[in-house]
């Protein structure tokens, strides 16, 4: 049971920083150009020196909601692992971690909507450049989701031993 117990927070740690790594970067999206590789993330676009994003009106508020739910997400991967160190020490024996379980499913549920807002609004986005295709930080925030259902589940069936 510990095994396991050291396996979940290893993971959750791993997402935690994962989930960072994803928001931060601005490698959602990589294309080439003439004048050599660009990317463009949730907040930047880099073509060498990095600049404000250009982004349509249209498209404003879907960046925004983009930006704010994975932040959010972020935020709930980081409550819900204080909140499983809290439980580890305070909860009964025989009892299971839901309120850990739940707020993990949130922030799963919230990594799913950024990342489908951002799929559908701005992947097209880099059309113009030859060969564009999704960076790292799409693929790492993708993995994100997985990583963060199954921790949510393993905590809602989890009991303390």
């Amino acid at each position: 049971m510990l095994v396991l117990l050291a396996g979940i927070f290893v993971v959750h740690i791993a997402t935690v920083i994962m989930l960072f790594v994803s928001t931060i970067a601005n490698v959602w999206m990589v294309g080439s150009s003439t004048t050599g590789t660009i990317s463009s993330g949730l907040w930047l676009l880099c073509n060498g020196t990095c600049d404000t994003l250009p982004v349509s009106s249209s498209d404003e508020a879907a960046l925004k909601a983009t930006q704010a739910f994975m932040i959010l997400s972020i935020i709930f991967s980081v409550v819900a692992l204080a909140m499983f160190i809290v439980q580890l020490f305070t909860l009964e024996k025989g009892k299971r971690f839901y309120i850990t379980g739940a707020i993990m499913l949130v922030c799963w549920m919230c990594i799913l909507i950024g990342v489908s807002i951002y799929t559908a609004r701005f992947t097209d986005t880099m059309r113009e450049f030859e060969r564009p295709h999704h960076g790292y930080c799409f693929i790492l925030a993708w993995i994100c989701f997985c990583f963060s259902f199954i921790i949510g589940i393993l905590y809602l069936v989890l009991r303390k031993k």
